[in-house]
C-alpha cells in the first residue's frame, strides 16, 4: 500500500503566498517607476508632512497706523496673468504687474476720529483704461456682518504666526469703473428738504407703485381733498369769478368766526341742527375714517374704557338703541370725532400726554388738526389754538345729546371745571340752566353771541 502525505490544515497553501509575493513585487516596482518620473525623494516626502509649532501673536489696530486691505475680483481677473499674456507667455521677459499696477486708497476724513473712516480701494492695472474700486460702506459691504476677518503671516524662521484685523472688517470686492469719468458711487443727500409738493408727489408715486389698496384709497380721498383747478379750468376762471355773486352775510359770518373763535355757524338758522352745520364740522372726505367704533360695535365688541372719553363710553347705548342705520353711523362717527379732538388736545399737552400716547389719528384728521390747532412755531398749543378745540367739541356734543348736554363728562374729559366749561358754552350762543341739581346746555335760534363788555374807568 501507498503511504499518504499528512495535511496540515493552519498551514497556508503555498499557491497564496506565491500570489501575495508576486503582488508586493509588483507594488514595488510602480512606486520606484512613479518616483522616478517625478523626481521625487522619500526624504522631501517626509519633509513636506513635518509640523511646526508656533506662537501665535494677536496685531491689535493702531490709531496711527492703517490695517491691511483685501481686495478681490469678482470675475476672476488677474494683473499678473494678463501681464504674462501681453509679453507673449516668455518666461524671460520680466512681468510687472505687480509694480506696474497702482493701488491708492482713499479715508473719509470727516468721520470722527474714534470711528474708523469709510475707505475706497482703487486698483488700476498698467496699461488698462479700467480701474476697479471697491468700497466699505456700499455694494456687498453694506450685507449684515456675521464673522471676523483677519490676515495671517507664518514666519518658519522665527515660528511666529502673526494676526492682524483687516481694515474696516470688510473684503474689498474690486468692480470695474471706466477711468476718467466721474462713475464713483455718490451717497445720497441724508437731509434731502423736499418742498410740500414734492413730498406730495414723492408719497403719491409710492402709494401708486408699492402700496396697498387700502393706501390707494386714501391717497386717492387726500387727492381728492386737496384738488386743484387744472390748467384748462384756469383759463375760464375770471368768467366764472365775474359770474359769481358775493354773499355779504357769509362774509360777514366769515370775519366774525375769526373773532369769536367759534366752528363754522349759520346765524340767520332757524333751528339748532342748522345752527352749526355738521358738514362744515366734519368735511365729506373725512367721514370713511370715521368707522372704528361702528364697526367695533357691528363685530359685538365693547369699547375699552381707558381708550375713549367717558363722554363717549356714558352714551354708546344711543347707538345700540337706535333703529336708523344712518342715524347710527352718524352717531358713531361724531363720537370717533370727539375722541379724536380729545386725544390731539391731550398729546399736545403736558398734563394729558401720557393718557393719549398709544392713540393712533388717521392721518387726513391729524393733517387737519395740525393746521387748525397747532402753533407752526411751538408744539405746544396757544390758548386761542385750546378754546377753538374746545369749541369744536362743545359743538359735537350738542349734536350728540340733541342740542341738551351736560357738561360733566366733557369736562372731565378735557381736563377743566364745570366753571370754565360754562363759560366757552355762552361764547358759543348757548344757555345754561339746573334741572333737578343738573346743570344743562341748550342751543336757542337764531344765534345770540354774547356782546363784549366795556371795563368802566375808574
Amino acid at each position: 500500500m501507498k503511504e499518504e502525505k499528512g495535511f496540515d490544515s493552519d498551514a497556508e497553501p503555498v499557491t497564496t503566498t506565491k500570489k501575495k509575493s508576486k503582488k508586493r513585487n509588483r507594488d514595488r516596482e510602480e512606486i520606484e517607476k512613479i518616483k522616478t518620473e517625478l523626481h521625487v525623494e522619500t526624504e522631501t516626502i517626509e519633509t513636506t508632512t513635518e509640523r511646526i509649532k508656533a506662537t501665535v501673536q494677536f496685531v491689535p489696530d493702531q490709531p496711527n497706523k492703517i490695517p491691511p486691505l483685501v481686495g478681490y475680483f469678482p470675475s476672476g481677473f488677474d494683473p499678473n496673468k494678463t501681464q504674462d499674456r501681453e509679453n507673449g507667455g516668455n518666461p524671460d521677459v520680466e512681468s510687472s504687474a505687480a509694480v506696474a499696477a497702482r493701488v491708492r486708497v482713499y479715508r473719509n476724513m470727516n468721520e470722527r476720529r474714534n470711528k474708523t473712516g469709510k475707505l475706497e480701494l482703487v486698483v488700476s492695472p498698467a496699461g488698462s483704461g479700467v480701474d476697479f474700486v471697491g468700497t466699505s460702506y456700499s455694494g456687498e459691504a453694506i450685507a449684515p456682518q456675521l464673522c471676523q476677518y483677519a490676515v495671517g503671516v507664518l514666519d518658519k524662521e522665527s515660528q511666529t504666526l502673526k494676526i492682524v484685523p483687516i481694515a474696516s472688517n470688510k473684503i474689498f470686492r474690486l468692480e470695474p469703473r471706466v477711468g476718467g469719468m466721474d462713475v464713483a458711487d455718490k451717497e445720497a443727500s441724508v437731509n434731502v428738504e423736499l418742498t410740500s409738493e414734492q413730498a406730495v408727489n414723492v408719497r403719491a408715486m409710492l402709494d401708486t407703485r408699492y402700496g396697498t389698496k387700502k393706501s390707494l384709497r386714501q391717497s386717492k380721498k387726500m387727492n381728492a381733498l386737496k384738488k386743484e383747478n387744472d390748467p384748462e379750468s384756469q383759463k375760464d376762471l375770471e368768467e366764472k369769478i365775474q359770474s359769481v355773486k358775493i354773499n355779504m352775510e357769509a362774509l360777514e359770518s366769515t370775519s366774525a368766526e375769526a373773532v369769536l373763535n367759534v366752528p363754522p355757524y349759520n346765524s340767520s338758522a332757524t333751528t339748532s341742527e342748522l345752527a352749526y352745520p355738521l358738514d362744515k364740522i366734519v368735511l365729506k372726505g373725512e367721514w370713511d375714517f370715521l368707522q372704528d367704533i361702528y364697526q367695533q360695535l357691528d363685530a359685538g365688541a365693547e369699547l375699552a374704557p381707558n381708550a375713549y372719553p367717558s363722554f363717549v363710553c356714558n352714551r354708546i347705548h344711543k347707538v345700540y338703541d337706535s333703529k336708523d342705520e344712518v342715524e347710527r353711523k352718524t352717531l358713531s362717527c361724531i363720537f370717533s370725532y370727539i375722541t379724536h379732538l380729545v386725544k390731539f388736545k391731550d398729546q399736545n399737552s403736558m398734563d394729558g400726554a401720557a393718557s393719549a400716547k398709544n392713540h393712533r389719528i388717521p392721518s387726513i384728521l391729524r393733517q387737519k388738526f395740525s393746521t387748525k390747532f397747532s402753533n407752526p412755531e411751538s408744539r405746544r398749543l396757544s390758548d386761542d389754538k385750546i378754546h377753538l378745540l374746545i369749541s369744536y367739541v362743545l359743538v359735537l356734543t350738542l349734536h350728540a345729546d340733541g342740542f341738551r348736554t351736560s357738561p360733566t363728562d366733557i369736562a372731565k374729559d378735557l381736563r377743566m371745571s364745570e366753571v370754565k366749561l360754562r363759560d366757552h358754552f355762552e361764547k358759543l350762543g348757548c344757555k345754561l340752566k339746573r334741572e333737578k341739581n343738573m346743570l344743562f346746555a341748550t342751543l336757542p335760534v337764531p344765534l345770540q353771541f354774547p356782546k363784549a363788555r366795556q371795563r368802566r374807568r375808574q
